[in-house]
């Protein structure tokens, strides 16, 4: 349903017309009305064969990474960063100078991806990158004064997250294992199919 069609439906249900009302289902009414998206355990459909949307575990972790991405989009913008741009920094961080295949790396990213963010933040000011002087084919990437300035500010970031959240550092460590965890798997699978 459109944003269009959503508002058209809410209207529709305020004016009385069940007709034109959407049914209490969907994630977007659900989420409006004030309840909780909540898989059904052993429901028509639930389990391993299932083509609903809500038991995909695929569509779980799109949403919740949406919905995480959207919690840090106003935290961010204090800093005047994007998303992917505060995954670079945490990186330049925590690793110092690197490579921009070493980048890419820590980011899984392909490196057609990572050039023109890091292009982007070149022109922000954030990064500085260089050709190597030992191997000319390899381009080094490193914060700018600017950037070292912002971590300072950044370091908050996660806090407020978990707050926001309401996730406990007990629920945090536990649920990045499993999505490591899960990730490791799935990565180890597409792999094999290749």
């Amino acid at each position: 349903m459109t944003q269009l069609e959503e508002e058209g439906a809410e209207g529709a249900e305020k004016a009385g017309n069940p007709a034109k009302s959407p049914k209490k289902t969907g994630w977007a009414t659900r989420e409006r009305a004030g309840e909780e998206r909540v898989p059904r355990a052993g429901g028509p459909g639930a389990g391993a064969g299932s083509l609903r949307l809500d038991d995909q575990l695929c569509f779980a972790l799109y949403a919740a990474q949406r919905a995480v991405t959207a919690a840090y989009r106003p935290l961010l913008e204090e800093l005047g960063v994007t998303y992917p741009q505060y995954l670079v920094l945490l990186v330049l961080w925590e690793r110092g100078e690197t490579t921009v295949k070493e980048l890419a790396g820590a980011l899984r990213l392909d490196y057609g991806t990572v050039s023109p963010l890091l292009k982007r933040m070149e022109s922000a000011g954030l990064v500085r990158r260089e050709r190597a002087a030992r191997d000319e084919r390899s381009v080094l990437v490193a914060c700018t004064g600017r950037a070292e300035e912002l971590k300072e500010r950044a370091a908050r970031i996660p806090g407020a997250l978990f707050a926001a959240t309401g996730l406990g550092a007990q629920d945090v460590t536990r649920l990045r294992e499993e999505l490591w965890s899960l990730a490791r798997r799935a990565d180890g699978t597409a792999h094999s199919a290749s």
